[in-house]
């Protein structure tokens, strides 16, 4: 049997001489206690040195993929004719059974043959000393990780970073040679700036017209409506602006051409970066849109480093100030970054946004791991987040929920909104109130109706009487009363509770003393209103008597 042994300055072939020892697996290591003891199990057979570092690397790096190199190949079919092969990954094994028809073994007694050589390698291996050994060992491990750490291209996020932050300068740049624009030629022509809002349609309409003559010969069809062409046109005829020379209409056109193609270079811009976005970040751009990622990436410095933050950072991510700012002032937190400028958030109602954000930093703080990490490159695991938090928000509006959300409810009952009923119960609050017309005259009402208000029930007479100023006289009667019938009831109560027989007498008597209330009061009305007639009669009459002695005296001026 032999034992295939890497190191870093080639391969090794070991023969195991005493086979019997491997059927002890736990006292295996005793054996490679000592020197002579370790030359008495392995002897070296064979030897193939590396050349290179180059050469090296590549056998290593096949090594790690469980693949043999041409020059172990080459060396296994010169020394391993008819003899098993112990080798230390199974992968490898079968690869070379397969490609050279040779057995391998691969079990616990191997792995343990294989770290006995490993501690006496030097003394094993004749002209191998540790002081070589330990430089090849060092030099091959960093030739080895500079090649397993080769970054893609399509994976560096600087691009994204400087391309956010271009694109936020263009705006702003926009926007100020756009009112530029239209501050300088409204001196000219100043009803445009109402009729033309865009910047970019203001714009190519100022460079295509110049003077503001010219826009009734023009066709503006290519850029404007209709019905904004035709008052374009009208508004041309009858401005107000100032006459403006042709030296100052070329440099306003020259503005113009620069706006046009800022805007051009901006359209180019958001392409290239919603491509990049799509490349490196596919998930969180399907989350939160290929603008609001950017910002994040831009924010954190790099995607590795936003992958290293939790969910409750990436929430508030950009709004750092208002978060220290209520720290030091004891106040709310802020609820939201960046990430507010999200579409799922945008949709859903002001008192949903806190949880909703929430939601959305928690799936996106696990879709920018899996874009950072992850070596696959669909936007799979986004798309189905994105179908859960749109779920969470139809659920948390208390719209029908989607089979995604794991729910069949029904659309909720709509009920005819009564603001006299109580929520969930039958009943009423108050009764409804109607107007009575009847109420407004006491005269004329028989006895009957008098008698209603006895029973609890209210009554035209009662809120009639109500009404009538009451006398000192008055009060101290009805008190009076008031104590009698407490002092009756008491009686009544204190009889071992039995009730008294003549209940009915009593209230026969409650009756007519109300009835008589009320024909007081009448009675008191009917005086006040005699007293006003005779005083009106009595001021009348003193009218006509004055109006008789002024004649008289009229009379005896002109005699």
């Amino acid at each position: 049997m032999l034992v295939l042994f890497e190191t870093p300055a080639g391969f090794a072939l070991f023969k195991v001489l005493d086979e019997g020892k491997l059927s002890k697996v736990e006292d295996l290591w005793k054996e490679f206690s000592t020197t002579d003891s370790a030359r008495k199990v392995v002897k070296l057979k064979a030897f193939s040195k590396f050349e290179n570092t180059s050469e090296a690397l590549s056998a290593a790096t096949l090594l790690i993929d469980s693949k043999p190199s041409k020059g172990l190949r080459k060396f296994l079919k010169a020394h391993c004719d008819g003899e098993t092969l112990g080798v230390a990954d199974s992968k490898l094994g079968n690869a070379i059974k397969e490609k050279l028809q040779i057995d391998c073994v691969h079990n616990n007694a191997v792995m343990e043959l294989m770290r006995g050589v490993r501690s006496q390698l030097t003394e094993l291996i004749t002209g191998l000393g540790s002081q070589d050994l330990a430089p090849m060992s060092l030099g091959l491990s960093h030739s080895l990780s500079r090649y397993k750490l080769k970054f893609s291209p399509d994976k560096v996020d600087t691009m994204i970073v400087q391309a956010i932050g271009l694109l936020d300068d263009l705006d702003k740049e926009l926007n100020t040679y756009a009112m530029r624009v239209r501050e300088w030629y409204g001196w000219h022509f100043p009803e445009l700036a109402k009729i033309v809002q865009d910047n970019i349609l203001y714009a190519k309409a100022v460079k295509l017209m110049g003077d503001r003559v010219n826009a009734a010969k023009l066709d503006f069809s290519e850029i404007l409506p209709e019905e904004v062409e035709a008052e374009l046109k009208e508004a041309s005829m009858i401005s107000m602006g100032t006459e403006v020379s042709d030296l100052d209409l070329e440099n306003i056109k020259d503005l113009c051409s620069q706006v046009l193609s800022f805007s051009e270079y901006r359209a180019q811009l958001y392409d290239y970066l919603k491509s990049r976005m799509n490349t490196i970040a596919p998930n969180l751009t399907a989350l939160v849109g290929e603008l609001v990622g950017a910002r994040l990436i831009a924010h954190g410095g790099s995607l590795l480093n936003l992958a290293k933050q939790p969910g409750s950072t990436v929430q508030i991510l950009g709004a750092e100030k208002a978060l220290f700012r209520a720290l030091k002032t004891k106040h709310a937190t802020p609820k939201y970054g960046l990430i507010y400028h999200a579409s799922l958030i945008g949709q859903a109602a002001p008192k949903h946004k806190g949880k909703i954000s929430r939601s959305l930093a928690a799936k996106a703080a696990l879709a920018i791991r899996y874009d950072a990490l992850a070596d696959s490159q669909d936007n799979t695991m986004g798309l189905e987040n994105r179908a859960k938090l749109e779920a969470r928000l139809r659920a948390l509006e208390g719209k029908e929920l989607g089979k995604s959300a794991g729910s069949a409810k029904g659309k909720p009952k709509i009920e005819v909104y009564d603001k006299d009923r109580k929520k969930g119960a039958g009943a009423l609050i108050t009764p409804a109130k109607v107007y009575n017309p009847a109420a407004d005259s006491v005269i004329g009402h028989t006895e009957n109706e008098e008698k209603m208000s006895i029973d609890g029930q209210p009554s035209q007479i009662k809120e009639a009487a109500e009404e009538v100023p009451v006398t000192e006289g008055e009060k101290n009667k009805k008190k009076k009363k008031k104590k009698k019938s407490a002092e009756t009831e008491d009686n009544a109560v204190g009889t071992d509770g039995a009730e008294p027989e003549d209940t009915g007498k009593k209230e026969k008597k409650k009756k007519k003393k109300h009835a008589d209330e009320v024909e007081s009061v009448e009675v008191e009305k009917s005086k006040k209103k005699k007293r006003k007639h005779a005083d009106a009669d009595e001021d009348e009459a003193e009218t006509t008597d004055k109006k008789k002695d002024k004649k008289k005296k009229k009379k005896k001026t002109e005699e």
